[in-house]
């Protein structure tokens, strides 16, 4: 299937492995661009930029014909080590960026000038708009169907709009299990389409077995809403262990952001990988024990190898 995204990525499918918090990893998206499809890994999955420079490099002697390969960036304050990500992803080059919570401005400059290509998260038209007007190459639409920090609108309202008011493509993220589904996407105008938690129960995903097989385990009616993970709300499944702790944000963590002065500081620490210990004493879950998932494991019945994954989403 030809699309303006597989024309922007030169790939084969028009599929975006999304990048997931510690779950993403080289291995994850060395087979998605296999499979001829782009992968995508978060820059906070690695604790110095180093790592990430070497990833980079592993990226790219992996990198086939077909395939392509970026990274994702937390583009607001919360994010300390956003500039010298930047700063080296544009150094070593990949095919992509991604940004999610803020302006995309800064990246778009320095990528661009680098030859990287920009997609921006967005969940309503305002920020769509914002984002085209400031040179995105396409909007990513996270809708109400996507795991982790999702949208308020349906695959089908927001693709629609976003569709019909911008000039840049179109990505939907969210409510993609098969392929059923992305021929769904494509109906409502997307370019393509960024597909997450069917490749959680993946072989190569770097997760236990535990989350893995929770995936398979469970479906779209045990996915509910959380605070425990970064006090924004964020799909979860709903385990035993969830049920006991609950899903609100602690009191301490809501007194905090009440704070002008120390809510910056509060969410600096929720996004630094190199604090866990910090966020286990915080909130009492990490994403060892409270598993981010969208309503789309709803297709996943076993452990797969990433080519199988794509192959169940293309034929």
């Amino acid at each position: 299937m030809e699309t303006q995204l597989t024309q922007l990525l030169k790939i084969k499918h028009p599929i975006i492995q999304a990048p997931m918090f510690l779950v993403s990893n080289v291995a994850m998206v060395t087979e998605a661009m296999k499979g001829g499809i782009a992968g995508c890994i978060p820059a906070l999955n690695y604790r110095t930029l180093e790592e990430l420079r070497a990833a980079i490099r592993d990226l790219k002697a992996h990198k086939v014909e077909g395939g392509s390969f970026g990274f994702n960036l937390i583009v607001n304050k919360s994010n300390v080590k956003y500039k010298g990500q930047l700063e080296v992803l544009c150094e070593e080059g990949c095919d992509f960026i991604i940004t999610s919570l803020g302006s995309p401005e800064e990246t778009i400059r320095q990528a661009h000038a680098a030859g990287i290509k920009v997609f921006c998260d967005v969940t309503d038209l305002r920020f769509a708009k914002k984002v085209e007007q400031l040179g995105a190459d396409a909007a990513i639409a996270v809708n109400n169907e996507a795991g982790g920090h999702r949208g308020n609108l349906s695959p089908e309202e927001l693709t629609s709009l976003l569709n019909k008011e911008l000039s840049i493509p179109v990505i939907s993220a969210g409510g993609v299990g098969c392929k059923a589904d992305i021929d769904k996407m494509i109906s409502y105008g997307a370019a393509g389409v960024s597909v997450g938690s069917p490749f959680i129960a993946s072989v190569e995903a770097g997760v236990t077995e535990d989350y893995k097989q929770a995936c398979v385990d469970y479906g779209a009616k045990d996915i509910i809403m959380t605070e425990r993970i970064s006090g924004t709300p964020c799909t979860v499944i709903n385990t035993p262990y969830v049920q006991k702790i609950g899903t609100k944000a602690t009191w301490i963590e809501n007194l905090l952001n009440k704070n002008k002065s120390l809510k910056k500081w509060v969410k600096m620490i929720r996004f630094s990988i190199g604090m866990k210990a910090t966020e286990n004493a915080a909130k009492k879950a990490t994403y060892k024990t409270v598993w981010v998932a969208g309503p789309s494991i709803e297709h996943t019945t076993e452990i797969l190898p990433v080519k199988a994954i794509i192959r169940g989403l293309t034929s």
